[in-house]
């Protein structure tokens, strides 16, 4: 019935007041984007060890003296391109601490004051005009759906978000984000050996110095390259989480609260008149 709906109207309203003024999702909100800021440091950390540990073996040169003849090779070339992926990952682990950083200063906007009082005015004046008239001037409508979505769309998308993540996307994280520091400590081990040379001028007492080194160089270089590409799978993985978590979710989130907010206010009709 119609006064059913009007009074389930105005006591959600007062619930949503209450909530403006006495904010019980903000501080768990803000708890979650420094989880999730925390996390995103930790990989970004992890990128950059690796990526600086890749272009320092990368530059790295190896000089030989067969038969006399100066040569110099760079093996630490073969890890190029993916050193290239790991710039890349690296890049995007920086903006997800920005994404979460920009996060923390919308829960802090959207919890001051005078969003509150705004929230609260605009509200009031809905309600009155509602149950004058039996609906409020669309205008009225649309102001107390920003209002809404300025007060309680940030922390309740990040909250959902977070729950979400929590659900399908913290087991990825853990298992990308373990193989990544496992490959960054090996990785680390590898070192180019120095190889020797001799002061004989022949070709053939040289053989035995530099043929090994140069076969256990680029042997080690190998091993690293092969290492690190199996890793790659764990950067995408990492790469999907936190795009997911800074930018699909919230963004999800906030089309549907938008959503559910407009046909709360704008179309209480479509709203069920009773709770039977």
């Amino acid at each position: 019935m119609k006064i059913t709906r009007h009074i389930a109207l105005i006591l959600g309203l007062l619930v949503v007041l209450v909530c403006s003024w006495i904010a019980p999702m903000d501080a768990p909100a803000m708890t979650q984007v420094d989880a999730g800021l925390k996390r995103a440091l930790v990989s970004f950390a992890s990128a950059r060890a690796l990526n600086g540990l890749l272009s320092v073996v990368q530059a790295a040169q190896v000089d030989i003296q067969p038969a006399g003849i100066g040569v110099t090779l760079s093996p630490g070339q073969l890890l190029a391109p993916v050193n290239e992926l790991v710039k890349h990952f690296a890049d995007l682990m920086l903006l997800a601490c920005v994404a979460f950083g920009i996060q923390k200063v919308l829960i802090s906007i959207s919890g001051y004051w005078l969003i509150s009082v705004a929230l609260t005015v605009v509200a009031l004046a809905w309600a009155a005009s509602h149950l004058r008239q039996s609906h409020a001037p669309r205008w009225l409508s649309r102001a107390l759906v920003l209002m809404l979505m300025l007060r309680f769309a940030i922390p309740v998308a990040l909250l959902g978000t977070d729950a979400l993540s929590q659900k399908f996307l913290a087991a990825d994280y853990t298992a990308a984000q373990s193989a990544i520091d496992t490959t960054t400590a090996e990785a680390g081990k590898v070192k180019a050996p120095e190889p020797s040379a001799s002061d004989d001028k022949s070709w053939l007492p040289k053989v035995p110095n530099w043929v090994p080194s140069l076969l256990e160089v680029k042997d080690r270089y190998t091993k690293m390259k092969q290492a690190v590409e199996q890793s790659t799978e764990h950067m995408v993985k990492l790469m999907v989480v936190f795009l997911l978590q800074t930018m699909l979710l919230p963004l999800l989130m906030l089309w549907a609260l938008f959503g559910i907010a407009r046909v709360s206010v704008e179309q209480p009709s479509l709203l069920p008149s009773n709770a039977g």
